[in-house]
């Protein structure tokens, strides 16, 4: 008796092959380490609540790393997300919503999970680029500055960004930015749970449905406070204030030797000189 040769897929995507193992892939990487990443993200952020010291000293803390810091960002946050980021756009353009026909709870949120992904990924991009430029090239940085870019200083790290988050149509993509993340990891978690058999009955669900939920405010809370914080000793007192601890801070490290005092990563602002004529006047 002959045997029939098994049947290859042929005009299958890498993708469509993999399926199965790239979707696991996406839904851990979602978790690990990006979400993880944001949580710290933001934590870190709204350490600014207990003063300008204490988000420059958590700064000071990952800059600590020196050289090999680019290395961990790149290994541990910027290429698992721009994995996740390709694998989520691929799933968004190959499923197919049913909300139109099944308006229930879980198809609103299988639609609110692709959307805000996708806004997610538009508001990391612009974040990554006004705050840091996106590429730490001196060429590329004089002209992203210009454009509204690599706006962060690392050693003055409070007046930098809350100087940067003044403009209220800014201040507005950032809210819905860090809703439209929360909501995508929140949501995300629930999901998650289910593709890898944590809660698969519906009562389980259930209630791992309202524990995401209550994590997602929780977060949500964290990330508007840091925004707000941030915002707050952006300008007035708030930055002089900001600006004044930072200096001390800078010029301890300098004396330790710590840092150097002609460094890239601290903000030099250009004093105006008085007219010689004004001055001589005076005189």
């Amino acid at each position: 008796m002959s045997v029939a040769a098994p049947v290859k897929a042929t005009g299958l995507s890498f993708f469509e092959r993999h399926e199965f193992l790239i979707r696991r892939l996406h839904s851990l990487s979602g978790l690990i380490p990006v979400g993880a990443f944001m949580c710290v993200h933001l934590t870190v952020n709204a350490s600014v609540l207990n003063g300008p010291e204490t988000f420059q000293e958590n700064v000071y803390g990952i800059h600590a790393l020196g050289k090999i810091l680019p290395l961990v960002e790149w290994l541990f946050i910027f290429l698992p997300l721009l994995f996740h980021a390709a694998v989520g756009v691929w799933i968004i353009t190959t499923g197919v919503p049913n909300t139109t026909h099944y308006a229930y709870g879980s198809n609103v949120r299988y639609t609110l999970q692709r959307a805000t992904g996708m806004i997610a990924l538009l508001f990391i991009l612009y974040h990554v680029f006004h705050m840091h430029g996106w590429f730490q090239f001196d060429w590329w940085l004089a002209a992203a500055e210009p454009l509204g870019g690599h706006q962060f200083r690392p050693y003055n790290a409070p007046s930098t960004a809350g100087a940067a988050l003044q403009n209220p149509l800014i201040i507005a993509f950032y809210a819905l930015g860090i809703t439209a993340s929360v909501f995508h990891l929140a949501n995300g978690l629930w999901t998650m749970g289910i593709t890898w058999g944590v809660w698969t009955s519906e009562k389980a669900q259930q209630k791992a449905l309202y524990v995401c939920g209550v994590f997602g405010l929780g977060l949500l809370a964290v990330g508007f406070s840091a925004l707000g914080g941030m915002i707050a000793v952006g300008s007035g007192e708030g930055f002089e204030q900001a600006r004044q601890i930072e200096d001390k801070m800078f010029n301890s490290r300098v004396e330790q030797g710590l840092v150097a005092a002609d460094s890239h990563k601290k903000a030099h602002d250009e004093v105006e000189e008085e007219p010689a004529e004004n001055a001589d006047a005076e005189e």
